[in-house]
Order: structure tokens, then C-alpha cells, then sequence
């Protein structure tokens, strides 16, 4: 019967391929991509009606309502445009013929996996029209400890997978982001930075295979069947830009039995500045099993710097350790606290105690409705007058926000080629800067966007150059956006040597092969450069 279904999909892609190639000038309507969708041959047949939203629907509805709330997105980049439905698949052949439909009909795909894009590419379009295709459905997760892998849906979160390891095994875990409601479809394709990465790199340097389906339906059952070109360029070069990926085969990693942590804070009066600064020269010297980072933010009109630690071993090694490379941050006994792996996802994300089944909720997002981040590289310690010159601007407005990362280790053994993420050896750390506001106004969102840019300006001189580097993960459209469809390699390298380096070449040519009319595209996607 699989025999018979699989020779009767062909056939129905063969014809819509055709179809596509034969597209007319019309504007698409609602009706028009269900009639396409419903269309059958032989024992394949779809009923769309189960995984498409209209506009009357109620996914539709919350959808929008939501929307309406992000209003900085719609405000500061985007029209007020909705997508002319929103796409749920479940199965390999219902993301085919969204996609075929979508070609057929001249309409753009906007690929979310949790929703989390730092400007909202994964949900917004510059262009109209477009629909949504939410992979919410398609997030399985399959653990096998015998090789010590899992293959995970590219709609999964990254707190579903943790969950899913954590109920299968104590001693294995994985380096991804600290925020469990976070898609793995784009934290894997775009790095994905994380406590462990000191240890065992991003996310995507743990990715060994993945499935994957093109603009022509073609579907890529392994790595070897892709080629090692596009199998390089989904992992951290934003896989938006040249297909769907189904899902992802990732090497899980060992981890202790108990891992301890800890949170110190400093205000700006108790030395802050020189502690601060001191992290910067030790951080990524450390060993490999220790990630110190540091948070400022300014809380109740004082700036504080927060240190938060993850060890992968007990308090009787990380005390002497500390003592030894860090004394000036006075850590004690009683600021460390031993956990399991697992509970330091809830403890980095600021849940220490509460169920783990909060890892499940997908709906976690930050309390402030509305916020502007930018992000940066450091390749030498910015001196103390220069930190001065940030904790200065932290008084200006409320809820501030510089999340600083160490890099160092695992994340200094692989080439800045290996993967198209090029920020390796070299780099201190990672900045990221954030403003949040409450306040639905245009005014308070232009000062707090002013404000961040201004931060950002002022930090130039202090961060890595020609070009200052970005990470793919902290979406910044202050950057450069893409024209649209036409938009060249050489226009858009404006932003694309900035997340990528001398690796956005290739990334384009890659495009070039695997999408050369650059079907998937959005506001800040490789095009495609053939040669």
C-alpha cells in the first residue's frame, strides 16, 4: 500500500510541477490554494480542510491577536499584512503540496517552528500575499541511546526535547539555548548558542543528519542524499533560505550526574566594573566544563551585574577552581546549588523548583509585550572607562537588558569554516542587547529603539570590525533587508558578511543550486549567487 501511495504522490508532483511551470499573472485567492491543495491522484488524498486556517478559524484568530500585540514588528518594519491562511501540516506530503501550491499560485512561505525570530521572518512579510506554514504538528522526538542521538522534528522546542532526553536518560543532554520554548527549526539552523557550548559547541555543531524538502517537493532523506554543500548551509546558515527541513538527527552528549550552578549579583557600587572587566580577560580561558556569563540590567533604577554559572561537576571542584582563576568574584558555598543537568535548564531560565513540565509550555515568552535586540562580537576586553560609558546608559530608560556569553573551548577547535557560523577562536564573547517596554505607543517604542541604537553606536569602537559581526539568532533588520526577489549577492552582502563572514559566498552559491529562483525568501534570506 506505502508502495502504492508513494507512486501515486509522484504522479501528483510530476503534474503540480508542470502546473507550477505554467503559473499565470492572477493574484491567488484563499479558495484557489485549497481547490490546489485538494487535488488527488489515485489512493493520495489530501483533505485540506484539517491542517488549513482561514481566516474564520480559531487558530487563525489567535494568531492574529497576537500579531496585533507585537505591534513593534508591524510599526517598525512591516506592514499591517496577514498571511491569507496559515498551514499546519502533519505529514511529508501535506508540506509537499503547500509548498507546490504556494509556487503555483505565486505565494510567498513563511516557515515557523516556535515563533521566536527576533524581527518575525518566520510569520511576516514585507510582500503580499503569503501564508504561514506552521510546523507545530511536526515535532516528534525519537531518543536512541544505543548511538546516542535523537532525531527531532523541526517543530519540536528545545524544551521538548530536553524533556524527552531527561525522561529517557540521567547521564546524556544536549548544548541548546536556555529558553525552552524556543523552536529547534531555527536555534539549530542559525547556531544556537547554549550553557554547554564552552563544552561540546553550538547546537548545530552537534546536528549529524537531517531530512529536508526543496522548492520542487523533493524531499532529502539523509545528509548523504543532499550533498554535504546544503547539509553545511542548514546548519547555521538559517535553513529558511533554502527549503524546509523535516526534521534533525543530533548527537546527544554526556553530562554528570550533578552539575552545579550558581548566580551572584553585583551592583554598580561593589566593584562592579573591575569585576566585570576582569571577567572578560579570564572567561574563555577557563576550563571547558565551566560557562560564566554575565547579565547587566537595571532593576528599580540600579545597574547591577548578574554572574551565571553553569559547571559540569560538583561544588567541592568548582570552589577551589574559582578560587584559583576568579577570587575577585568572592564566590561561596552557599551562592552554588548541585542539580541535575535537567534542572539546570530550569534554573538558567529562571524556574528553579517548578515542574519540569513548564520545559513543555510553548507559549513562554517575556512578560514585556514588546522589545529591540541587536548583538555584537568582542575580540579584546573592553577597558573600564568604556563599561562605565554602558552602565551610564542603563539609567536612561527602564528594562535594559546586555546578556554578555563566553566562547573559548570546544567553540575555539572548529574552523570558522566548518560551519557557516564563523565567530570562533578569536572572539571573546557575545553580546546581546535588549530593551523591552510595556507600553502600546508609538512613542515609547521609538524611544526605547532609539535608545538601543544609540547603545549600539556607541559600542562601535569597542567590538569587532570590518565588518562588525552579528549573530544570525539575534535578527537585527537595522542591518539591511533585502529589495525582493531580484535582490543580488552583492546588495545583500550589506548584512550577510555581517552574520556570516567570507561564509556568505558560499551560502549564496549553495542557493544558487538548490533554489536558484529563490522561492524561499524573506527580508533577510541568502539569494542566490550561480556561477
Amino acid at each position: 500500500m506505502r508502495t502504492l501511495e508513494a507512486f501515486a504522490l509522484s504522479l501528483f508532483l510530476v503534474f503540480l510541477v508542470k502546473w507550477v511551470s505554467s503559473d499565470s499573472n492572477s493574484l491567488p485567492s484563499r479558495d484557489q490554494f485549497l481547490s490546489c491543495m485538494s487535488t488527488h491522484s489515485g489512493s493520495s488524498f489530501i483533505n485540506p480542510r484539517s491542517f488549513i486556517h482561514k481566516p474564520d478559524s480559531r487558530l487563525y484568530t489567535d494568531f492574529s491577536q497576537s500579531l496585533s500585540q507585537n505591534y513593534r514588528f508591524l510599526t517598525l518594519n512591516f506592514t499591517s499584512q496577514k498571511p491569507i491562511l496559515i498551514v499546519t501540516p502533519r505529514t511529508d506530503s501535506e508540506i509537499q503540496r503547500s509548498l507546490l501550491c504556494s509556487r503555483k499560485l505565486g505565494v510567498q512561505v513563511r516557515t515557523k517552528s516556535g515563533g521566536h525570530d527576533y524581527e518575525g521572518l518566520s510569520y511576516l512579510s514585507l510582500h503580499s500575499p503569503f501564508i504561514i506554514l506552521d510546523l507545530v504538528n511536526v515535532r516528534s522526538i525519537e531518543i536512541n541511546l544505543a548511538d546516542e542521538t535523537a532525531w527531532v522534528g523541526a517543530g519540536a522546542t528545545i524544551g521538548e526535547l530536553y524533556y524527552k532526553i531527561a525522561k529517557f536518560s540521567k547521564i546524556h543532554g544536549f548544548p541548546a539555548g536556555t529558553c525552552p520554548s524556543v523552536g529547534v527549526g531555527g536555534h539549530f539552523s542559525g547556531g544556537g548558542f547554549g550553557a554547554m557550548m564552552r563544552k561540546h559547541g553550538l547546537a548545530a555543531d552537534n546536528i549529524v543528519d537531517a531530512r529536508f524538502v526543496d522548492a520542487n517537493g523533493r524531499i532529502y532523506n539523509s545528509r548523504r542524499e543532499m550533498g554535504e554543500d546544503l547539509f553545511w548551509a542548514i546548519r547555521g546558515g538559517g535553513a529558511a533560505s533554502f527549503g524546509v527541513v523535516l526534521s534533525w538527527k543530533v548527537k546527544l552528549v554526556r553530562v554528570p550526574e550533578k552539575v552545579t550552578c550558581f548566580r551572584r549579583n553585583l551592583p554598580w557600587t561593589q566593584n562592579m566594573t573591575k569585576i566585570v572587566h576582569r571577567w572578560q580577560q579570564i572567561a574563555v580561558e577557563l576550563e571547558d566544563n565551566l560557562f560564566i556569563r554575565v547579565i547587566v540590567s537595571n532593576s528599580g533604577g540600579s545597574v547591577q551585574a548578574t554572574f551565571q554559572a553553569n559547571y559540569l561537576g560538583g561544588i567541592d571542584k568548582l570552589i577551589p577552581l574559582m578560587n584559583q582563576k576568579f577570587p575577585e568574584l568572592g564566590l561561596r558555598f552557599q551562592d552554588c546549588s548541585e542539580m541535575t543537568w535537567i534542572d539546570s535548564i530550569m534554573y538558567f531560565n529562571w524556574k528553579k523548583g517548578q515542574p519540569l513540565e513548564n520545559l513543555l509550555d510553548r507559549e513562554q515568552r517575556y512578560n514585556d509585550l514588546y522589545f529591540k535586540a541587536k548583538s555584537d562580537f568582542v575580540k579584546n576586553p573592553i577597558p573600564e572607562i568604556g563599561l562605565e560609558g554602558i552602565w551610564k546608559r542603563f539609567h536612561e530608560v527602564e528594562s535594559p537588558i546586555m546578556i554578555m556569553e563566553p566562547l573559548g573551548g570546544k567553540m575555539y577547535e572548529i574552523g570558522e569554516r566548518e560551519t557557516p557560523f564563523p565567530h570562533r577562536r578569536g572572539n571573546l564573547y557575545n553580546i546581546q542587547y535588549m530593551v523591552k517596554w510595556r507600553v502600546k505607543d508609538i512613542g515609547e517604542m521609538e524611544k526605547h529603539v532609539t535608545w538601543v541604537r544609540l547603545l549600539y553606536r556607541y559600542m562601535r569602537v569597542y567590538v569587532s570590525g570590518s565588518p562588525r559581526r552579528a549573530y544570525l539568532n539575534y535578527r537585527d533588520l537595522d542591518l539591511g533587508m533585502n529589495s525582493g526577489i531580484n535582490t543580488s549577492f552583492e546588495d545583500a552582502r550589506l548584512w550577510g558578511f555581517r552574520y556570516f563572514g567570507s561564509n556568505f559566498k558560499r551560502l549564496a552559491m549553495v542557493k544558487g543550486k538548490i533554489d536558484p529562483t529563490n522561492f524561499f525568501r524573506n527580508e533577510q534570506s541568502v539569494p542566490p549567487l550561480v556561477v
